[in-house]
């Protein structure tokens, strides 16, 4: 996006008071440069077997897990409020949870059971998918753990896999979530090959081995043995921003139709990058951690806690971000609506 050259003031002071578009509401809402709607979230949605079931996730005040029949009628009611897409992610049994994740691939597992429910009841909603092995591995990696290391190219033969029969269960935009060299473009050509040539690639191209996680995985109870290093061999050094356009390139270039940076607020400066650099479809993730740490210092009455919430989610729109993945989804659209 270009810029003009400053200064933009052509006037000094007391001719230009910046302060005049300031003074009424009105006025604000008028100039404003950036404006978040309920069309920009996507709502994260964590799903578990059994019916009429509701548990609360202790590290993220105010976000449950829900049975496949609660997630249908909480999605009807985020559908009214204007939010386009949610975003599911399956609790799995430790029972199922193998070293090598095969209930991934498995066309009735929870995830695609859940999203074949979710389109038959709610045909207009869009569903996303995660693509990855952690919430089907017992040591709670991304990938197929081989000799004590992520093996790239055995791993990416299983993703494409999983990301079939999630498509093929009804999914809208498929959202590899890996971090494995060379999977966009193999998922891609499968599904192009299977008949799936609309369906949507949502590649998490930046993301962060991050410390804002952990929330996350207790949800999923994901954490397993990570190991000293946690994923640092495959998701980003956070130290790192030109690598993440590079990464950003590889993935367009290989057939993503929209791209992700994760974290979102330790990584704003990244956003703002890639959304200059490529002017493609950019999404941003506040992360568990980030959210969880607004809605505790919320009730812990040391800062206004919606305010805040909305606050670093416009952030995100400055910033260049399309659209945002948060779990205060639901509450931030409920606000807006009221005005």
């Amino acid at each position: 996006m270009s810029r003009p050259a400053w200064p933009l003031v052509p006037a000094p002071f007391p001719q230009a008071r910046l302060r005049r578009t300031r003074m009424q509401r009105w006025s604000r809402d008028l100039v404003a440069e950036t404006a978040l709607k309920p069309a920009d979230l996507i709502w994260p949605i964590f799903v578990i077997e059994g019916n009429g079931m509701r548990q609360p996730v202790k590290t993220m005040p105010g976000v449950d897990r829900l049975s496949i029949d609660v997630a249908i009628d909480e999605v009807a009611k985020a559908a009214e409020l204007g939010i386009p897409l949610v975003a599911l992610f399956p609790v799995v049994p430790a029972e199922r949870k193998t070293a090598d994740g095969r209930e991934a691939v498995d066309p009735e597992n929870l995830v695609c059971r859940a999203v074949r429910a979710i389109k038959r009841a709610l045909p207009e909603i869009g569903i996303m998918c995660d693509v990855a092995l952690d919430p089907f591995t017992t040591h709670g990696h991304d990938g197929l753990l081989i000799d004590g290391r992520i093996a790239n190219d055995e791993t990416v033969a299983v993703l494409v896999k999983q990301a079939l029969v999630q498509v093929e269960a009804g999914c809208d935009v498929t959202a590899p979530s890996d971090m494995m060299d060379g999977r966009i473009g193999t998922i891609r050509r499968a599904l192009d090959a299977a008949n799936h040539p609309d369906a949507l690639i949502l590649s998490y191209a930046a993301k962060y081995a991050s410390a804002f996680y952990g929330p996350f995985r207790d949800a999923l109870g994901s954490g397993g043995e990570l190991g000293k290093h946690g994923k640092a061999t495959y998701q980003m050094d956070p130290a790192n921003s030109d690598e993440a356009l590079r990464e950003v390139a590889a993935d367009l270039a290989e057939g993503a139709d929209m791209v992700m940076v994760k974290p979102g607020m330790p990584y704003l400066d990244v956003l703002r990058r890639v959304k200059d650099a490529f002017a493609v479809p950019t999404f941003a993730y506040q992360v568990s951690g980030e959210y969880a740490m607004l809605k505790a210092a919320g009730q812990a009455g040391y800062l206004d806690g919606d305010r805040a919430m909305l606050e670093s989610l416009a952030g995100f729109k400055r910033a260049g971000a399309d659209g945002v993945l948060t779990y205060a989804a639901v509450d931030i659209a409920k606000r807006l609506k009221a005005g």
